[in-house]
């Protein structure tokens, strides 16, 4: 049961800089270590303040429970949901997504650059988004970093109907034995000279006319 009284048969997890910082420009990683299950949709992504895909979103890591890979996207007007600009990134042999890997964006005035670790995953340049439509990432974003369960996107991989839309029955055991979890050891904003960080005020914080 959630906090506002709604009843599901599980609940995931999200926490985001909403409101607390928000950044343009930079680098943004994150060292994370994601666990397996088809339809386990854990994501690190950041979202622009206002209407979407007008403001822009850029997934700098993506899951759908398939350990052999991940993915990078951006969305924005034109070229978001189903048609987005979306990358795979298939680890080498040896190596899955069930390690620890830092996900990272490079961010820059036209540009942005995905990599796992030090290995290059995806490029996104402004000419590649005007083909579609506007750039949409000369703003501020805010960062998200979540754990979702089944969708559109599992579906779309896995073609699984049942018990849950995206989700298999062992993803379902997974998840009622406490298993289906991103476990994230930190997460870091470095600002260019063309761009800034800002630290927001709490919106729980009293104005300088309360008491």
């Amino acid at each position: 049961e959630t906090a506002g009284g709604r009843s599901f048969d599980f609940i995931s997890g999200r926490i985001d800089t909403r409101e607390r910082f928000q950044f343009m420009y930079g680098s943004a990683s994150a060292r994370i270590r994601l666990p397996a299950g088809p339809g386990l949709w854990p994501a690190f992504w950041a979202m622009g303040n206002g209407r979407w895909p007008d403001t822009g979103e850029i997934d700098i890591m993506e899951y759908v429970g398939d350990p052999e890979w991940v993915s990078n996207a951006v969305h924005g007007p034109g070229y978001s949901g189903e048609a987005g600009l979306v990358n795979k990134h298939y680890f080498s042999s040896g190596f899955d997504a069930t390690e620890w890997h830092t996900y990272s964006l490079d961010w820059s005035p036209g540009e942005m650059v995905f990599k796992v670790g030090d290995y290059l995953t995806y490029r996104v340049t402004r000419p590649m988004t005007d083909f579609f439509g506007s750039w949409a990432f000369d703003n501020d974003k805010f960062l998200i970093l979540n754990l979702a369960l089944g969708g559109t996107y599992p579906f779309k991989t896995n073609g699984i109907q049942s018990p849950y839309y995206g989700i298999s029955e062992e993803t379902v055991g997974r998840i009622k034995n406490d298993e289906a979890r991103i476990l994230i050891d930190w997460v870091r904003v470095d600002t260019t000279e063309a761009g800034a960080s800002r630290l927001l005020p709490s919106p729980h914080a009293p104005t300088s006319d309360e008491d």
